[in-house]
C-alpha cells in the first residue's frame, strides 16, 4: 500500500473492511494492518480466504479476534448432493497417472473441484457443439484470424454459449447450471463464513455460518456464536465507534455546568479538577462508549468562536452549555441535545414602587365614589326633613349647621363610626338601618379590594416578560447582553433588528455585578443557569416572565464527524434511561437562598402616602378652622368689651 493504511481507514465513516485477494497478499496486508493498529477492536475485517496464524505473536493473535472469512465450498460440506461417481473416477485417474502428487482427498482444495467442473462443462459443451456442427470439410471448431494469438474470433460462438446455458448436470462441487442473465452458477453456490476465535484453547478460523442458494445464510452450528471485534457478542453497527479512541475534549467554565475547583493531593500539590453537569456527563459517556478523555479548560473565548477550535482540530469535541443555532450549524456539527434550554429575563429583586397619591381610592371607581358622595349628601337632606320637627337638638340649629350635622351623621354611619346625636323618629331609624347595610357592604368591599391592590402593587415588577422588552419599556442601553452568545443572536434578530444598542457584557459574573451596581435594569441569561444563580449565589436577583427562544445545548463536533452516530446513539440512550434527568436534578434543583431573603410583603409608605397627605391637608384645614373660630370668638369678646366700655361711659355722664 502506497498510502498510509491507518489514515485511509480512519478517515472513512465505515468500520468494515472487505479484503478480496490471494492468500499470500492477505497475509501481507494483515501484517501491515496489525502494525497500523486497524484491526480489533476498531474495524471488522472480512477476508476472501483464511490465513495461517502460526507466524503471529501473541499480541497479534489477540488483535485478530473477530476477523471473518467468506469462502466458497463444495456442496457435500453442507450436505448437498454432488456427483460422487465422477469425483471417484477423477481421483482414480489421478492416482493411476500421478500417484506421487495425489494428496488425501480431504486435503484437496475446493477451487480444484470448481476447476474440474468448469473443465467438465467445457468438454461436455464442446462435445455437443461438435455433434451439432460437424462438417466433413472442416473441423467443428473454427476461428477467424487464427494466425494470431490475440484478436481471434470463435465461429458460432452464440451457438456455443446457448449450449452452455442449456446444460445442467451434477458436478463434483454440486449442481452446475448457468443462465444468460447472470454470471454466476444457478442453484449451486455454497459458502462458509469462518470467524477468528478461540477453539480448543487456541485462536483459529472456525465455521459459524453457511450459505446455499436455496436456504440463504444460516447458523453453521447452534453451539458456535460469532465473536465480533472487541470480544463482543453484539454485532457492530459498521459505523465508527469511540472504543479506545483518545478524545481531546474542551469544556467552558460555567456554573453549574462546569465548575473549576482546586484540590491538594497527598504530595501537597494543587490539582485543578472539574465538577458539574458536564464532567458527570462526560464520565457517563466514557463508561458507555469506552473512549479515553483528555479534558482541557477553554478560556478567553466567546461561545460564538468556540466552533473555530473544532474546525482547526484543536479539540475533537467541546462540551458545555452551547446552544444549537442555525448560524453555528453552518460551520460545525452538533450532537443530539444534552440539555433543553430557553432564555429568561434577570433583574434585581428590588420591587418596583410607583408613588400614587390616590392609591387608597383605587378599590372603588370614580363613578362609585361620586355615587357614595351623592348618597351621603342626599341622605343628609332626607334626615333633615325627617328629624327636624321631632328632634329638639336639631331645631336649635341654623339651616347650614343642620345640614352639616345630618351629613356628618350619614358619613359616620357609612364608615361604621356613628354620630353624636340620636335619631328620634321611626322613619329616621329605618333610614339608619339602610345606612348600616350600606356600611357593611361598602367597608367589606373596600377593605378586600384595598388589600388586594396593595399586594399586587407590592409584587409588581417594572416589566412582566419579553413582550415589554420588545415594546420598549426598558431603555435598550439598560439591557445587558452577554456578547457572543445565543442571547445576543436573539436580541439582534427579534428586538433591535441588527442594531447593537444593548449594554455589552463579557461574563455571567458581570451580569449580576452590573445589576447590583445599577448599570443595567435587566439581562438575558439561560433559564436553568439563571435559576441556579438566583437560588444559590445571587439571592437578590430574580427571574421575570416565562422562558423564550427555546432550544437545546449540544456537543460541538466537526461537520460529518465519523463518530457522530455513535455519540448520538449513546446520548439518546442516556435520555431514555433517565440518566440526564438525574444529572439535571443533581446540579440544578438545589437551593441555598432562604425564603426570608425575598422582599418583605409589608406595605410601604409609597402605597399609602396619598392617604397621609390627605390627612395632613385635613389637619391643616382643622387648624385653619380652629384659628377662624378663635378669631371669631376673640372678635365677639372685643366687641362685647367695647360695648361694655361704652355703657360705662354713658353711666358716668349721669
Amino acid at each position: 500500500m502506497r498510502d498510509d493504511l491507518k489514515n485511509v481507514l480512519t478517515s472513512s465513516s465505515t468500520r468494515i473492511v472487505v479484503l478480496w485477494a490471494e492468500p499470500t497478499y492477505i497475509y501481507l496486508i494483515l501484517q501491515y494492518a496489525l502494525y497500523s493498529d486497524v484491526l480489533d477492536p476498531h474495524f471488522t475485517w472480512i477476508l476472501s480466504s483464511s490465513v495461517s496464524l502460526r507466524f503471529y505473536n501473541n499480541m497479534s493473535i489477540e488483535k485478530s479476534t473477530g476477523i471473518l472469512t467468506v469462502e466458497p465450498t463444495a456442496g457435500n460440506v453442507l450436505h448437498a448432493p454432488i456427483n460422487t461417481t465422477l469425483l471417484n473416477d477423477a481421483y482414480n485417474i489421478w492416482k493411476h497417472y500421478e500417484p506421487e502428487t495425489f494428496p488425501n482427498s480431504t486435503k484437496i482444495d475446493y477451487y480444484a473441484l470448481f476447476a474440474f467442473d468448469a473443465t467438465w462443462i467445457l468438454i461436455q459443451s464442446l462435445n455437443e457443439f461438435c455433434s451439432k456442427n460437424m462438417n466433413s470439410s472442416s473441423s467443428c471448431i473454427s476461428f477467424f484470424n487464427s494466425s494470431s494469438c490475440f484478436n481471434r474470433y470463435f465461429f458460432d460462438s452464440y451457438l456455443y454459449f446457448n449450449i452452455i446455458n442449456d446444460m445442467t448436470f451434477l458436478g463434483v462441487s454440486g449442481p452446475v447450471q448457468f443462465s444468460s442473465n447472470v454470471t454466476d452458477r444457478i442453484d449451486g453456490s455454497y459458502y462458509i463464513a469462518k470467524n477468528c476465535q478461540y477453539a480448543s484453547n487456541k485462536l483459529n478460523f472456525v465455521p459459524v455460518l453457511k450459505y446455499s442458494d436455496h436456504d440463504g445464510w444460516e447458523e453453521y452450528s447452534e453451539t458456535r456464536a460469532i465473536i465480533w471485534p472487541g470480544k463482543s457478542l453484539i454485532p457492530p453497527t459498521g459505523h465508527a465507534r469511540l472504543v479506545g479512541v483518545k478524545l481531546r475534549i474542551g469544556v467552558i467554565q460555567s456554573t453549574p455546568f462546569t465548575i473549576v475547583t482546586t484540590i491538594t493531593n497527598d504530595f501537597g500539590q494543587n490539582i485543578t479538577t472539574f465538577i458539574g453537569y458536564v464532567p458527570d456527563l462526560i464520565d457517563l459517556l466514557q463508561k458507555k462508549m469506552g473512549f479515553i478523555p483528555n479534558i482541557e479548560l477553554i478560556s478567553n473565548r466567546t461561545y460564538t468562536s468556540l466552533g473555530e477550535l473544532v474546525e482547526n482540530c484543536v479539540y475533537d469535541i467541546i462540551v458545555g452549555d452551547i446552544t444549537v443555532t442555525a448560524v453555528r450549524r453552518e460551520k460545525v456539527g452538533f450532537s443530539q441535545g444534552i440539555f433543553e434550554n430557553s432564555l429568561r429575563i434577570v433583574m434585581q429583586k428590588t420591587p418596583y414602587t410607583q408613588i400614587d397619591l390616590l392609591a387608597f381610592l383605587r378599590p372603588f371607581t370614580l363613578n362609585l365614589w361620586l355615587l357614595i358622595l351623592a348618597t351621603t349628601m342626599l341622605t343628609g337632606i332626607l334626615i333633615c326633613f325627617l328629624e327636624r320637627q321631632e328632634n329638639r337638638e336639631l331645631r336649635k340649629q341654623s339651616i347650614i349647621n343642620l345640614w352639616a350635622m345630618t351629613v356628618w351623621y350619614t358619613f359616620g354611619n357609612l364608615i361604621g363610626f356613628g354620630a353624636d346625636f340620636e335619631i328620634k323618629t321611626a322613619s329616621g331609624r329605618l333610614l339608619t338601618a339602610g345606612l348600616y347595610l350600606l356600611c357593611l357592604v361598602l367597608v367589606a368591599s373596600y377593605t378586600a379590594n384595598l388589600a388586594s391592590d396593595l399586594t399586587i402593587s407590592k409584587s409588581k415588577n417594572i416589566i412582566s416578560g419579553i413582550d415589554d422588552i420588545k415594546s420598549g419599556k426598558i431603555l435598550f442601553n439598560r439591557i445587558g447582553i452577554l456578547v457572543g452568545t445565543a442571547s445576543e443572536e436573539f436580541y439582534l434578530r427579534e428586538i433591535s433588528s441588527g442594531s447593537r444598542n444593548f449594554y455589552p457584557l463579557k461574563s455571567r459574573q458581570e451580569i449580576y455585578d452590573s445589576l447590583i451596581n445599577n448599570l443595567i435594569d435587566v439581562a438575558f441569561n439561560d433559564a436553568d443557569v439563571a435559576e441556579y444563580m438566583t437560588n444559590n449565589i445571587y439571592c437578590n436577583a430574580t427571574l421575570i416572565g416565562d422562558g423564550f427562544d427555546k432550544g437545546v445545548f449540544g456537543i460541538t463536533t466537526s461537520k460529518q464527524w465519523f463518530y457522530g452516530q455513535d455519540l448520538d446513539v449513546h446520548i439518546l440512550s442516556l435520555k431514555e434511561s433517565g440518566d440526564l434527568d438525574i444529572l439535571r436534578s443533581k446540579w440544578f434543583q438545589v437551593k441555598i437562598c432562604s425564603d426570608s431573603s425575598a422582599a418583605s410583603t409589608a406595605i410601604g409608605i409609597e402605597s399609602l402616602i396619598g392617604l397621609f397627605i390627605m390627612f395632613g391637608v385635613i389637619c391643616i384645614l382643622s387648624l385653619l378652622l380652629f384659628a377662624w373660630e378663635k378669631r371669631k370668638i376673640c372678635c365677639k369678646k372685643c366687641k362685647k368689651l367695647d360695648d361694655d366700655q361704652k355703657s360705662l361711659s354713658d353711666v358716668s355722664h349721669y
